[in-house]
């Protein structure tokens, strides 16, 4: 019953917003209420959780299409549990942001964001093939006209580029989930056998590294991500990236062991190419988001680098990381549209000097920027460490482009945090300009709080993504014959 609370609350929201005339202050403030619903509904079913249980918890089954034995199931184990809860905490934080940036035409603009959170967790908490991929395609819609409606002047080709390669992503899918349900004769994730077949791997495996995204599916991030507003930028960066994680985790290693296998090193070799490329590319910008946005793909090629190891540390790894990043880089975007508010655009050349009498913002700035740097103790650390260690095990040479990656991760990071803070300015904002006020805090102050519990705690994600010891096991335990 939970989940399908989780994701009809702000669907129903969503349609109560659309539907009903209430003035704009009212429309923002159903929207922050739907939203901070779904986080103490997640925060509170969080107590009667069993992480050790070998079935899915708050699940529910519909027949659907029986003929094709189609179903709504939805349930959550472990790991989907902490990516529902990434997307219900970001999703809170985007539209509190949107209600402090005061967004035009805020009906449609509120209803969509409720209606993209609402998709998002249908994505995580789908135990169905093809459910999996209507909520996919679902979550595509209001992007499409997020970005193509309230984006920035570039927001036609932005959306354009987007929309082309994600239907080229998901229309193979698409093909992939025909032929892999109808020749096992189910669609239900927990009763689908094995398969060998590559090129079904391969529908699967393009698709989710489009939406990543990994090299070479990468040519719509750097400007979906710059010209979306930021609170959809942060949505997109720390959670609709992690649908990839989510299908590769749960549809791709569990059901494809023999492509898995043969063809882990061209993965590996992908995942470590886009690590080292996105952290080149992220110290080459001349913008904050430019920064985040190829921190963001080389962060997802690490985690890449976790789940493909296909070992214990790595997939433990991987799913501490997809937290840590979401929180960290949906904190950076949010940012980085407070500093634009000030300055005029976020430009370095427009930046620089602004620790000088603004503490809170420097803190925050420095706070995050320590976090992405991975410094001993973070839980960004231990989420990178435990990567790297279970990749060194196929290989010595991807732990080193790891390693390599991450001191490239100190160096963009470091300049960001110098470019806004330390460096002299040509223009942009003057030593009258505000420092981040309550209510600015009040968004990003609750995602470097669970930083910090994480940091103290990493195990609350790593001992309860999967419910045995060994995530290896558990996955291939799912394996049943067709």
């Amino acid at each position: 019953m939970l989940t399908t609370l989780l994701i009809v609350v702000p669907l129903a929201a969503a349609l109560v917003v659309w539907v009903l005339p209430l003035s704009n202050e009212s429309t923002a403030g159903l929207a922050l209420l739907a939203a901070l619903a779904e986080v103490g509904l997640w925060a509170g079913g969080a107590r009667n959780f069993d992480f050790s249980s070998q079935e899915p918890q708050y699940s529910a089954t519909r027949e659907w299409f029986s003929d094709l034995g189609i179903s709504y199931s939805v349930g959550l184990y472990g790991f989907q549990y902490w990516l529902v809860g990434l997307t219900v905490v970001v999703g809170a934080a985007a539209i509190g942001y949107a209600m402090w940036a005061g967004r035009d035409r805020p009906r449609a603009y509120y209803g969509l964001l409720l209606f993209l959170i609402g998709s998002l967790v249908g994505v995580f908490a789908s135990q169905d093939l093809l459910l999996f991929y209507v909520f996919f395609e679902a979550m595509l819609i209001p992007i499409y006209v997020l970005v193509g409606v309230w984006g920035g002047p570039k927001r036609v080709k932005a959306t354009l580029t987007f929309v082309l390669y994600t239907m080229f992503g998901s229309l193979l899918m698409l093909a992939s989930i025909i032929a892999f349900g109808i020749t096992q004769g189910t669609f239900e994730l927990a009763a689908l056998g094995t398969s060998s077949n590559d090129w079904i791997f391969l529908g699967f495996l393009v698709a989710f590294f489009v939406k990543a995204p990994l090299l070479p599916f990468h040519g719509w991030l750097r400007l979906t991500y710059t010209e979306a507003t930021p609170e959809v930028a942060a949505i997109l960066s720390g959670v609709v990236s992690k649908a990839a994680v989510f299908g590769l985790v749960w549809i791709v290693l569990p059901h494809f062991p023999e492509p898995v296998d043969d063809l882990r090193g061209l993965a590996l070799v992908l995942a470590a190419a886009t690590l080292a490329y996105g952290s080149v590319l992220a110290f080459r910008q001349p913008d904050i988001r430019g920064v985040v946005a190829y921190s963001s793909m080389a962060q997802m090629g690490l985690i890449m680098l976790g789940i493909f190891s296909v070992n214990d540390l790595g997939l433990d790894g991987a799913i501490l990381h997809s937290v840590n990043h979401g929180l960290v880089s949906a904190g950076f975007f949010l940012l980085a549209g407070m500093i634009e508010a000030r300055a005029g655009g976020g430009e370095f050349s427009r930046l620089g000097g602004l620790a000088k009498g603004r503490p809170a913002l420097a803190s925050v700035v420095l706070i995050l920027g320590m976090f992405t740097l991975a410094v001993p103790g973070s839980t960004n650390f231990a989420g990178e460490f435990a990567i790297l260690s279970g990749v060194f095990q196929r290989g010595w040479g991807y732990a080193a482009v790891g390693a390599a990656a991450i001191v490239l991760a100190a160096m963009y990071a470091l300049r960001l945090i110098s470019a806004i803070l330390h460096d002299r300015r040509a223009s942009g904002p003057d030593d009258t300009s505000t420092d981040l006020v309550g209510g600015e805090l009040a968004l990003v102050l609750p995602l470097v709080a669970i930083l910090a519990v994480l940091s103290a705690w990493p195990a609350l994600v790593t001992e309860r993504s999967f419910p045995l010891d060994q995530p290896t096991s558990f996955i291939s335990g799912q394996e049943q014959a067709p």
